[in-house]
């Protein structure tokens, strides 16, 4: 799945069993850093851009360094280093991550039928088990842009009822303004819904 997807899901689920914001913040986070072993798509299409010698970090090291066993402990026990709740934290931070794995596993195949990206459990110690799924959803199929856009609107509407959102993942001070925004649009449109019955 996309990293977009992994977010929003990551945060619906810390929302509604995290008690503060940083644990929020970080059980979020695990959701999304696995992909971390995908950065070697940087490298490869710098190598290409300036004319270097081809590289292949990101085909050899995603789904292999961070998406198994070793992945999901290094980043709940990281994680768990700066939480506020640590039990809890970690072991959100395991079923998020896990969670994950389940979802790239589901739809994150590419484009051509054979474009399967298996998750390597022991990884990067050992290829096998290799988990694989020929069913494999592409990354851009229907069912996940259904998935995306149910937690998106979801994250919207929790977010305006918890006065936070995802965005403060990132930065408290922009999802301040970010939940404002949101707060002015509902008003604005709940104007509308009351004027537009009036007339009628």
């Amino acid at each position: 799945m996309s990293p977009l997807t992994h977010l929003l899901g990551s945060w619906v689920i810390a929302v509604h069993t995290t008690k503060t914001p940083r644990d929020c913040r970080l059980v979020t986070l695990a959701g999304i850093l696995p992909d971390l072993d995908g950065l070697g798509l940087i490298g490869d299409l710098c190598s290409r851009g300036f004319g270097l010698r081809p590289t292949q970090f990101y085909a050899h090291y995603h789904h292999y360094l961070l998406h198994g066993a070793l992945g999901a402990a290094l980043i709940a026990i990281a994680l768990t280093l700066f939480a506020e709740s640590r039990w809890r934290v970690l072991i959100l931070a395991l079923l998020v991550t896990h969670i994950h794995f389940l979802c790239d596993f589901l739809g994150s195949r590419g484009p051509s039928p054979e474009d399967l990206w298996p998750i390597f459990y022991l990884g990067p110690f050992d290829k096998d088990p290799m988990w694989i799924w020929k069913g494999q959803w592409r990354l851009d199929a229907w069912p996940l842009r259904v998935v995306t856009v149910a937690l998106f609107c979801w994250s919207l509407q929790l977010a305006i009822s918890r006065k936070f959102s995802v965005v403060g993942t990132f930065n408290a001070r922009v999802d301040a303004v970010f939940i404002s925004v949101l707060q002015k649009w509902r008003e604005d449109i709940l104007c509308s819904i009351s004027r537009w019955g009036k007339l009628k």
